[in-house]
């Protein structure tokens, strides 16, 4: 297993048009998270990176929505809905505990550190908060055409490919709940036929062999157990009592001065 820090940080993809097929991976991306983002609620949701920015949540019921995006990013896309922040994805301008939900699309797979971009996610999202992570399948079509020697999207094969199952490990030890996780697009993503995606292969392998989907969709929730005293049910009795002690001293003294 390759380790998830490197020292080259991989080619980042300003837009989706960077990707082979990337429109139609974006829409699918946004309609499948039409359902499950109904579910997201409170006051603030962060977008982090180019790819997020530019989903469209229109279901979703938090209204503001950050976008965490380079100044290159920017400069390209200006018309981008919501408030747009300029940071590093693995060095959040947030405080603690105040982000109600997070959308990473393909974040992981361009960066150097994934590590700290989830411990940055978890330390400023509140408990009981969302986390939703879009990745490459390294097991699909597209994860294995990627180490042929053929002309592809340069893009494309700088990806990192995470598994499903490792970022799953990762969010267990970081408290987080696996809610749920679907598989898209059964495609190589390597040739740009768009009647590839639509195609009968595609509809058998969503049926029977999901895990070889281009696409994979991870909805997290941030648990966190509170700590509460637990008092005991008995009282051990003292064995010794100073103030009953001093009070009978005083009461013999009393009484033998009495005498």
């Amino acid at each position: 297993m390759k380790p998830a820090l490197i020292s080259k940080k991989p080619i980042y993809p300003t837009s989706w048009q960077a990707l082979p097929v990337g429109d139609d991976m974006k829409q699918h991306v946004q309609t499948n998270l039409e359902a499950c983002s109904r579910r997201f609620f409170g006051y603030h949701m962060v977008r982090l990176g180019c790819l997020s920015s530019q989903i469209d949540l229109p279901e979703c019921a938090i209204k503001h929505i950050i976008n965490v995006v380079d100044a290159k990013c920017l400069e390209q896309h200006q018309s981008l809905h919501g408030v747009n922040v300029i940071a590093q994805t693995h060095e959040l301008p947030f405080s603690e505990n105040s982000v109600d939900a997070y959308l990473l699309a393909h974040e992981l797979d361009f960066s150097k550190d994934p590590h700290q971009i989830l411990r940055e996610v978890d330390r400023t999202l509140i408990p009981n908060g969302h986390v939703v992570i879009v990745g490459f399948n390294p097991f699909s079509l597209a994860g294995i055409f990627r180490y042929l020697p053929l002309k592809s999207n340069k893009v494309l094969r700088e990806a990192r490919f995470f598994s499903s199952m490792r970022i799953n490990d990762w969010l267990h030890l970081l408290g987080f709940e696996i809610i749920e996780q679907d598989q898209l697009v059964f495609s190589s993503l390597l040739f740009k036929r768009k009647s590839r995606i639509f195609s009968r292969i595609e509809t058998f392998c969503r049926q029977y062999l999901p895990i070889f989907s281009s696409i994979y969709v991870i909805v997290a929730k941030k648990r966190v157990v509170p700590l509460s005293l637990i008092k005991p049910k008995w009282k051990p009795s003292p064995k010794f009592s100073a103030v009953g002690a001093s009070v009978r001293t005083s009461m013999q003294k009393n009484s033998v001065d009495s005498r």
